[in-house]
């Protein structure tokens, strides 16, 4: 059965000055590809920056620091007294590298609607993952 998890929230971009520019943003799931997680910013006008990383880093990064590399995440807070939790994701690319921050709670209860449909340690469940290596590496059965 293939299910899907969307749900539309708004992210901040932090400039290099440190002021937020409101980002609206895609998170979605879809079970036929149990291990990833997709997130779509859209910029202005029609675009769209389309970023795909492992759910179970993004799992991690809600209650510590995780990543490496291109994606990293880790939990905080923002405003006068650190009331409000956010999830913050530094984004690395050629082009340079973009930090966002989102309702952590908004992100928490996505990310758990997309263990209802797959749960944790079942990704893999149902998948020939020697054939699909196989099929992607030819010559290697």
């Amino acid at each position: 059965m293939n299910g899907c998890a969307d749900q539309m929230l708004d992210m901040e971009l932090l400039l290099p000055s440190g002021e937020p520019v409101t980002l609206p943003t895609l998170l979605s799931y879809r079970s036929h590809d149990p291990l990833a997680v997709r997130i779509v910013f859209h910029t202005d006008g029609d675009g769209q920056v389309l970023w795909a990383f492992a759910r179970d880093l993004l799992a991690q990064g809600l209650r510590r620091p995780s990543g490496q590399g291109d994606v990293q995440v880790w939990p905080g807070a923002v405003g006068a007294v650190g009331h409000e939790e956010v999830l913050n994701l530094a984004l690395s690319s050629r082009e340079g590298t973009a930090w966002l921050r989102a309702p952590l709670h908004g992100v928490a209860e996505w990310l758990e609607r997309t263990y209802r449909l797959v749960p944790a340690g079942r990704e893999t469940d149902g998948h020939d993952l020697d054939a699909e290596l196989s099929r992607l590496l030819p010559g290697t059965a």
